[in-house]
């Protein structure tokens, strides 16, 4: 089993940059693979990036490319979140997930909330106008 702990959000100018962190607990870290969901107030949780296990491979939503980056530090059992250009719709409760996959599947990412096997408690991103 693993504990996740979102860290890093705040409020932000459109433009501007946030570096979100997910500290994991667990000694299993590396066969998980991990990602980033968020969810604004009337809407779905969605998917934002996940990486694999392995760390060697990222996927991104669409609405995010080019300007968020995911990382995972298998030492450290955590996984970052860099967002960069912020916009107002950005603005979200965002939650680190991650996916145990036992052996195997090293360049996986998973991009499906009902994927997950494990939460933090999320952490909140507001950007002003």
């Amino acid at each position: 089993q693993v504990q996740l702990a979102e860290s890093g959000g705040g409020l932000v100018q459109a433009g501007g940059s946030l570096r979100l962190s997910c500290a994991a607990s667990g000694r299993t870290f590396s066969s998980y693979a991990m990602g980033w969901f968020r969810q604004a107030p009337g809407k779905e949780r969605e998917f934002v990036a996940a990486i694999s296990r392995s760390g060697g491979a990222t996927s991104y939503a669409d609405f995010v490319k080019g300007r968020f980056i995911i990382s995972k530090d298998n030492a450290k059992t955590a996984v970052y979140l860099q967002m960069n250009s912020l916009k107002p719709e950005d603005t979200a409760v965002y939650y680190c997930a991650a996916k145990n996959l036992y052996s195997g599947a090293y360049y996986y990412t998973p991009r499906s909330v009902n994927e997950y096997d494990y939460w933090g408690q999320g952490t909140q991103v507001t950007v002003s106008s």
